[in-house]
């Protein structure tokens, strides 16, 4: 799959949204009261939320605040990931 099918998936801009729930993301996992589990259903709340704030409401928002989610998560993984591949070698 080439990039520009990719990035053609996600409104351009949701992209403020995307870092957004990144950080979101970031200061969940940092808070000793919430469990890791929840992180990932809050984060696509806020992702779906802020689309409609952005797009209007449609089901087209609901879906690129589920993808936005999902990457913020994705994306949030991946890095964890190479970080701890690279610190077991």
């Amino acid at each position: 799959m080439e990039w520009d099918v990719i990035q053609g998936l996600i409104d351009g801009r949701l992209l403020i949204v995307l870092a957004a729930c990144w950080v979101i993301g970031y200061v969940l996992k940092r808070t000793p009261r919430v469990p890791d589990w929840t992180i990932i259903f809050v984060v696509t709340a806020a992702a779906i939320v802020f689309a409609i704030l952005v797009l209007g409401l449609s089901v087209e928002s609901v879906v690129q605040g589920i993808l936005v989610g999902a990457v913020a998560v994705y994306g949030n993984q991946l890095v964890k990931q190479v970080r701890e591949g690279a610190d077991q070698q």
